[in-house]
């Protein structure tokens, strides 16, 4: 018994061919152009609507949008090396732990002075979700500053 078939016909889909695309576009420019989709019909129809100041304020912003993400847009992604990124990693590191002692501080600002009447424990305890968010943006900005020391300077 043969259980093969003799016969190999072809299949659509031994033929299907995709379309390439034809230029291939950075990621900075491709965000320019939806950005630029999406706001200049925002704009031309918020503008009659607003007040005649708050219009052309509103268009000089837009043009000085255009002019940001066009700079933008020229900057070639791939000639960034990772220790010229390593004084932002080191900031957004530091805001983190900031951020999240402000907010703490303003957590315990808004307990104690509009819920005296609570103790400490009553307060972490209906409060426990905020801390805790609070204290891991803290952790993860100290990890952030752990990881840029201990990166070679090279």
């Amino acid at each position: 018994m043969d259980f093969e078939s003799k016969a190999n016909t072809p299949t659509s889909t031994d033929n299907i061919q995709f379309a390439q695309p034809t230029t291939s576009r950075k990621p900075l420019q491709l965000l320019r152009d939806t950005e630029a989709l999406l706001r200049r019909p925002t704009v031309a129809t918020l503008s009659p609507i607003l007040p005649r100041k708050l219009s052309n304020k509103f268009q000089a912003t837009s043009s000085l949008a255009d002019e940001s993400f066009k700079e933008l847009a020229e900057i070639d992604l791939d000639t960034i090396s990772d220790f010229e990124l390593r004084p932002i990693r080191i900031h957004v590191g530091l805001s983190f732990i900031g951020f999240g002692a402000l907010m703490i501080l303003v957590l315990l600002l808004y307990l104690n002075t509009l819920h005296p009447e609570l103790s400490t424990g009553e307060q972490i305890r209906q409060y426990w979700y905020q801390y805790v968010w609070f204290v891991s943006l803290g952790v993860a900005g100290m990890f952030m500053l752990g990881r840029e020391a201990m990166r070679p300077n090279s």
